[in-house]
């Protein structure tokens, strides 16, 4: 079967892909697979604003509530299950809409991804243990001896990359960055960006803050609350260190004030979406609107042209 064309829904968090996606699949015969590496989980509603049951309901949604949140989730995982699903969809003669801020699973559906080896658990808890008694600085100077060009790529304060970077030398005997420069198989079928950009970076802030303080009204301390109480879960899972969830993880524990996990949980948000906006900027351009400014009726003629040459 020949890979259907598809279109990808890109942008920063806080910048309405959501809403903007719930809208064309409203009006044109879509089916949205979700880039987000945080959508995946079970239970983990409020902190990554997960559209509600009335709407997954109306409105056909993939990739979302997959997982519990103890599993590991790779973006391989992503890749082969998105591109299963992009056939499927095709060939019920709608187009797949991927949308999500995940920006690594955008970049893997188009380039692909080579296998690297699954999340080893007990060889991270070692890590983390080791990294508590050491220090992140002190992995990543581990990091540099035996993989130099993963860790010239990785900031020294970046736990999560540091750890897998040693995860997989360890697991698999060769550096992370030797083993992502073998040959990869692109997605075969046409892809269409849309880009919903932030130009005014102010008003982008502005919207992460009401976003997460909203957040904390519906209720995201509870919800963390109820994730800790089972047991199974700490903070060296990736489902754990999403943002928002550490930090209010981290107040549960006592470690960080109320104000002190608000301030770093709306601070740890606007970094995600600067890293997020700094891989959208050399994306095509053609395709690009402001999240503040655009016109529906511009994207909408987009999508229909998109659905043209598939």
């Amino acid at each position: 079967m020949s890979a259907p064309g598809v279109i990808f829904l890109m942008g920063a968090t806080a910048t309405g892909k959501t809403d903007l996606a719930i809208d064309i699949a409203a009006r044109f015969p879509v089916e949205i697979i979700s880039v987000d590496s945080a959508l995946v989980y079970r239970g983990m509603d409020i902190g990554t604003a997960k559209p509600g049951p009335e709407i997954l309901q109306a409105v056909t949604h993939h990739l979302i509530d997959i997982l519990d949140p103890a599993a590991a989730y790779s973006a391989w995982d992503f890749v082969q299950q998105s591109r299963q699903l992009a056939l499927e969809i095709g060939a019920r003669g709608h187009v797949p809409l991927l949308a999500g801020g995940t920006m690594l699973y955008y970049h893997a559906f188009e380039r692909g991804l080579n296998r690297l080896p699954e999340a080893d658990d007990e060889l991270r808890r070692r890590l983390d243990r080791e990294a508590r008694q050491q220090g992140w600085e002190s992995m990543h100077a581990r990091l540099a001896r035996v993989d130099p060009l993963s860790a010239s790529r990785i900031r020294p304060t970046d736990s999560q990359r540091i750890q897998r970077a040693l995860e997989v030398y360890e697991i698999a005997g060769e550096p992370l960055s030797q083993l992502q420069q073998r040959e990869s198989v692109g997605y075969g079928g046409r892809i269409a960006k849309l880009i919903l950009a932030a130009h005014d970076r102010a008003a982008l802030h502005r919207r992460i803050e009401r976003r997460f303080l909203q957040m904390l009204d519906l209720g995201l301390v509870d919800e963390v609350s109820a994730l800790r109480a089972r047991g199974d879960l700490d903070l060296s899972l990736p489902s754990m260190r999403c943002v928002g969830y550490r930090q209010v993880w981290r107040y549960l524990d006592g470690e960080l004030t109320r104000q002190q996990m608000v301030d770093q949980g709306i601070a740890a948000t606007r970094q995600l979406a600067k890293r997020q906006l700094t891989w959208l900027r050399k994306q095509p351009q053609e395709r690009c609107f402001d999240c503040l400014s655009y016109s529906k009726d511009d994207i909408f003629r987009e999508v229909g042209a998109a659905f043209s040459r598939r």
